[in-house]
């Protein structure tokens, strides 16, 4: 690979298109001072990408651009500002150093008056890491140790040890490393900082996700409550409906009989009373007869309807009974205390009317600890159930009253009754055969009534264990849900658990739900979903850390490999520098010795001061011990010894001395990894004829490894040229180009 040529068009003092073909191994350029020769130099370090305008002695994008100069008076011309500038340079790609596939790459940069810039690749619009990244393949950048102007030179030798050994690391082609690395380590910064930040996020959900696992156990213990409750359940309700439908039909078939019975009996007895009362025999017995069969009847029917008023009053009690049970074992749990509303209204009525704060705390904190006490059922509802029993007892007295009245009535004409029941069977009289069967009849009537009422009351405790059985399974649906009441009912007799098995289901039943309404687990729905979506947060979250965690140990494993083959290509690059600076140094002073050495940057700590100061860079085996010295990063040192002379170190070197040992280093560093071309911004400004001869010499060597291009007012220096180009300055301001080709004038002459 190399460079074939430059075109430059409005870029400073270049107002029209110049074009330089560099067709030699050594191109000069040549001029006078102001015009524009070192403006080529700047116009490569632009097309390359160079972004300080700065660098490129400016202050914005619109420096750049060719503004216009004085109008000729001789010509009557003028040449106007440019809009734009642009830097063409073709480079010979056919060794491929380049990576694209062309045998000719062109690159060219454009800045308007707006500052803004064009970058392109053989004609195609790209970006300016394209450009970078292209050249880099080939280790060409805008700024480095290919393109030295004036007074950079000698920079190398004014740096301190670690600017010394950036340079060299640029040279070598070792900043590709240290990018990478830096940008290793801020990866790593970055990776460090998620971590802090993940584990922060973990550290702040895993209080509630231990709450939420609490709650989560609670709701899985109601849910295995709940499967056991459906299994009780089901098994209960079953067993009940099959009872009561065993029950209502046993009632059914045993009432026909008797019903039928009745009504025949029934029909019978108004029969024979009709007889006895149209008899024309009829008597005052006869009457007698008919009246207290009617006095009988009426109480038997007053006596039934007291006994299912009882019934029900009885059951309500029952139930008011089992209420109270519950609630007593409900409030015997502090968390599920039920305080009234009306208990409430009234302490915050009273509290109202106080002024004083400690008073109103005093009232709350025995309003608390009333409910709390040990009085299982609260003094309201204690209250309320009382008077509720109460009621149902003064209802029930009542009721009992009734019976026993109505029950003297019908035991004192059951006995008149008998009495006269006896008379008439003693009386032989065929008269009398329609009286005694009133008698039978009625007899049979009683017998039948009292297993029909039977009936009926243990059917009237049927509908109210049916009553209740409705309720079980509403209250079911709603606890255990649909499922607890999806069960299979089995009709027989023999399957059916005795009432006594039942009740103790039902109590076992009570108990669960007495446990789930206390565990407080709310929508277990919601707490689930919340608990998995947690679980799962956290569970990323553990996933992100481990990968992050991986990540670093790459990240670590990287950077340290790069600074291993950073320390290792270093050092083998500075081995192979000082064979070359040797050589350089030898041919420019015929004799000596110069090297470079890697050294670590001191920082002592005086025992008596605790302020860190930085010293001189030293080698490890010159440090005193005296002092507590630390380490500091590693740098480059320049040692020099003139021969037959007794100068040794930078110090002590005059400006001719420093200007050639820094020309030798620059040379030996070029050669170690040698760039396509070099361009030499009069670089040999500060040597006299001796030296300049010296200096041309190295030229013509480095030009065997480097095509190179050179800035110079130096007869010797251009002597080595094969192609010179002259820059002048015209009367409008614009630098102008002539060319004198000695390779081909050579060949003429030839």
């Amino acid at each position: 690979m190399h460079l074939k040529s430059l075109e430059i068009v409005g870029f400073k003092s270049f107002a029209r298109k110049a074009t330089l073909n560099f067709t030699s191994p050594i191109s000069g350029i040549v001029g006078p001072n102001g015009s524009g020769k070192s403006n080529v130099a700047e116009a490569f370090r632009f097309v390359l990408g160079e972004q300080s305008i700065k660098s490129l002695r400016g202050k914005k994008g619109e420096d750049l651009i060719f503004n216009g100069g004085a109008a000729n008076v001789a010509s009557a011309t003028t040449s106007g500002r440019a809009n734009r500038a642009s830097v063409k340079v073709v480079f010979d790609n056919s060794t491929r150093m380049l990576s694209v596939d062309f045998d000719e790459v062109t690159l060219e940069r454009v800045v308007h008056r707006d500052s803004s810039n064009e970058y392109f690749i053989n004609g195609s619009l790209v970006r300016l890491k394209d450009i970078v990244e292209l050249l880099s393949s080939a280790h060409i950048g805008a700024s480095g140790h290919h393109i030295i102007s004036q007074g950079e030179a000698d920079r190398i030798l004014n740096a301190n040890i670690r600017e010394r050994r950036e340079m060299i690391e640029d040279a070598l082609g070792l900043k590709m490393y240290q990018y990478k690395k830096l940008e290793s380590e801020r990866k790593l910064e970055k990776t460090e900082e998620n971590m802090k930040s993940v584990e922060s996020l973990r550290r702040e959900i895993a209080p509630h996700i231990k709450f939420l696992k609490k709650q989560v156990e609670k709701v899985e213990k109601v849910e295995e409550m709940k499967r056991l409750l459906v299994t009780l359940y089901r098994e209960y309700l079953s067993a009940e409906d099959a009872y009561i439908r065993i029950e209502k039909a046993r009632i059914a078939e045993e009432r026909l009989a008797p019903a039928n019975e009745m009504a025949k009996l029934d029909a019978d007895l108004s029969a024979a009373k009709t007889i006895l009362a149209e008899s024309k025999r009829a008597d005052a017995q006869s009457m007698e007869i008919i009246t207290l069969e009617r006095a009988l009847a009426l109480a038997r029917e007053e006596k039934d309807r007291i006994s299912r008023e009882l019934g029900k009053i009885e059951g309500a009690i029952a139930l008011t009974e089992r209420s109270i049970v519950k609630e007593k074992e409900k409030q015997s749990r502090e968390d599920s205390k039920t305080v009234y509303l009306r208990d409430v209204e009234a302490i915050v009525n009273r509290i109202f009317t106080i002024d004083s704060l400690e008073e109103i705390r005093n009232i709350c904190r025995e309003f608390v600890a009333s409910h709390r006490s040990g009085d299982a059922l609260h003094t309201a509802a204690r209250l309320e159930f009382d008077k509720e029993l109460r009621e149902l007892g003064e209802k029930k007295s009542g009721f009992e009253n009734e019976l026993r009245a109505v029950s003297d009535r019908a035991t004192r004409a059951h006995e008149e009754y008998t009495q006269l029941r006896v008379k008439i069977e003693r009386e032989q009289d065929t008269n009398r055969e329609a009286e005694r069967n009133v008698f039978t009849i009625i007899s049979r009537q009683n017998e039948i009534r009292t297993v029909l009422t039977r009936l009926k009351n243990e059917e009237d405790k049927v509908l109210l264990e049916e009553q209740a059985f409705r309720r079980e399974l509403e209250d079911a649906r709603m606890i255990a849900g649909r499922e607890a009441i999806d069960y299979v009912v089995v009709v027989e007799r023999g399957l059916v658990p005795a009432r006594g098995v039942q009740e103790e289901r039902r109590r076992t039943i009570e108990k669960i739900k007495f446990r789930i309404e206390d565990s407080g687990a709310g929508n277990t729905t919601d707490i689930m979903k919340e608990y998995r979506e947690a679980e799962e947060r956290d569970a990323f979250l553990a996933r992100e850390i481990i990968d992050l965690e991986t990540s670093k140990a790459s990240l670590v494993a990287l950077i340290a490999d790069l600074n291993n083959r950073l320390d290792v290509e270093f050092k083998a690059g500075i081995s192979k520098i000082n064979a070359q600076f040797q050589y350089f140094f030898n041919l420019m002073f015929g004799g000596g010795a110069a090297s470079l050495s890697v050294i670590r940057e001191k920082k002592r700590k005086r025992k008596s001061d605790t302020d860190l100061s930085l010293i001189d860079a030293v080698p490890d085996e010159m440090d005193t011990g005296d002092d507590m010295v630390e380490e500091g990063p590693e740098g480059i040192d320049i040692n020099v010894s003139l021969p037959r002379k007794k100068v040794k170190g930078l110090m002590m070197l005059s400006g001719g001395e420093r200007a050639l040992t820094s020309i030798a280093l620059l040379f030996a560093i070029s050669q170690v990894n040698p760039p396509p071309f070099i361009i030499l911004d009069e670089t040999d400004a500060a040597l006299d004829e001796a030296n300049s001869k010296k200096y041309g010499d190295m030229i013509v060597s480095l030009s065997n490894y480097s095509q190179l291009i050179l800035i110079t007012h130096n007869r010797e220096t251009m002597s080595r040229a094969g192609v010179i180009y002259g820059v002048t300055i015209g009367a409008d301001g614009a630098s102008k180009l002539l060319s004198i080709n000695f390779d081909e004038a050579v060949k003429v002459a030839k």
